[in-house]
């Protein structure tokens, strides 16, 4: 089994300790970084799992190496942060974090976050190893193969979340998903009434896959219900 390693960005010295032993005593190996450019340089000198992220973080904050990380990676991003209003939730989210995690957390929940995490990304990774299919709705091609999304021949980007998202819509055109089974699908956990973090993703998939995010065609909302894939 490949081991999993995971880079730490906390400015704590305390927080970041107890973090890291406690993950270290259930098989992950951690790599610390203390601010925002230490993280940059050992994000691009390693190969990581998982990158858990304070946001607080001197030199170079959470939000700017986040979206640096971004812009070539894909790995999956937990934030964790002393700041739970809305703005800093919908910020992390939509620079492409996976998930948000306030301080204080229980260490179980942590590592249960990390878990579901690793294994979405693990899953996204191996889809390759099934036999090739497509999926097509209207402009868009998905491919189970490849794990490519095509709209109109040109290819769009996707996180392995917001992958999984149009996945779970294409496969099951006809189903009205409310957010509490998006939850239980996508990041494989009770939902926490937390509808800001489904929010975020499904404005980010909307915005790379639809003519116009303010009128979507391909995931449509059912107003008091959830959302449903669109017909065409």
């Amino acid at each position: 089994m490949t081991e999993q390693v995971i880079l730490l960005v906390e400015d704590d010295p305390s927080i970041s300790e107890m973090v890291a032993k406690y993950l270290e005593q259930n098989g992950y190996h951690v790599v610390k970084a203390f601010d925002g450019e230490e993280a940059e340089q050992k994000f691009n000198s390693g190969v990581f799992s998982l990158v858990l992220l304070d946001i607080m973080l001197p030199k170079q904050n959470g939000f700017e190496f986040l979206k640096k990380l971004r812009a070539h990676s894909t790995v999956p991003v937990l934030i964790l942060s002393a700041k739970n209003d809305e703005v800093d939730k919908s910020l992390g989210l939509g620079f492409g974090a996976d998930d948000y995690i306030t301080k204080p957390f229980s260490m179980l929940e942590l590592t249960a976050r990390i878990q579901a995490a690793i294994r979405r990304a693990t899953e996204y990774a191996g889809q390759g190893a099934v036999e090739p299919k497509r999926i097509r709705v209207h402009e868009i091609e998905l491919d189970l193969d490849t794990l490519c999304v095509h709209k109109n021949d040109k290819e769009v980007k996707l996180t392995a979340t917001e992958w999984k998202l149009l996945k779970l819509f294409f496969e099951r055109p006809k189903k009205v998903f409310t957010k509490e089974m998006i939850y239980q699908e996508i990041w494989e956990n009770d939902y926490y009434q937390d509808a800001n973090v489904i929010n975020v993703h499904m404005r980010r998939l909307r915005e790379k896959i639809e003519d116009d995010p303010s009128k979507p065609a391909y995931i449509q909302t059912l107003w008091g219900f959830g959302y449903r894939l669109g017909e065409f």
